[in-house]
């Protein structure tokens, strides 16, 4: 047993790194390309061979999940920011600008954040965690008297996949156009917007529906792969 010790410290570092390689690799491949990555081009884009990859993420699922869950990180500090703003309404644009910038450049997460494949549980689960965030942000605005009336959580969802349509365009430009099209839109929220909102703001089921039926291949479920 003393013998094998001295080699079986290194590996464990080396797994290790590999992983953190891979995380790193998966950040870019998957902002870069979205879902449809596979597992084979984040190997290539960290350096090490697909058995390795395979032996670190069983899948492309797992991998998704250990990266996704960092991001959702991200996403809870934002409605933190958000809930803690002074203004109701500085709140409503803090949690908006805030995921448009964050997704912007981050095709995966967009995909899996507003249009996520079924069968990815761990999208479910960020998503249940965070929707009562921008429901208290919304009821707050609304006893204020900042928001528009009628004007549901949904409608927020939906306007940063709206926005965030755009955000692969003009990522070069010194201020990129999604920026132009997000005060365009956020304006339309204000109390003093203007009157009734046509229609009914979809329910959470329906916006559901409309995010996944809006993915390239109707919102497929992530088939699990192995070496």
């Amino acid at each position: 047993m003393t013998e094998n010790a001295p080699t079986e410290k290194p590996l464990r570092r080396d797994a290790e790194e590999n992983r953190r390689r891979l995380l790193a690799a998966a950040a870019e491949v998957f902002a870069e390309a979205g879902l449809d990555a596979t597992l084979d081009e984040v190997a290539a884009r960290a350096g090490v061979g697909v058995g390795t990859a395979y032996r670190r993420f069983a899948n492309k699922e797992e991998l998704l999940e250990a990266l996704f869950r960092e991001r959702v990180a991200d996403l809870d500090a934002i409605m933190d920011r958000a809930a803690a703003a002074a203004e109701p309404w500085l709140g409503i644009v803090t949690y908006l600008e805030e995921t448009i910038a964050l997704t912007a450049g981050d095709r995966g997460l967009r995909e899996l954040m507003l249009r996520p494949p079924q069968g990815l549980e761990f999208v479910d689960e960020a998503r249940a965690r965070l929707g009562p965030k921008i429901d208290e942000l919304v009821e707050r605005a609304h006893r204020a008297g900042a928001l528009r009336a009628g004007v549901e959580s949904s409608d927020l969802v939906m306007t940063v996949l709206m926005v965030s349509a755009v955000a692969d365009y003009g990522q070069d430009r010194a201020e990129p156009p999604w920026r132009r099209f997000f005060a365009l839109v956020v304006g339309g929220l204000r109390a003093d917007a203007g009157g009734a909102l046509p229609g009914a703001a979809l329910s959470p089921a329906e916006a559901d529906e409309l995010l996944r039926a809006g993915r390239p291949g109707g919102g497929r479920v992530l088939r699990r792969r192995g070496p």
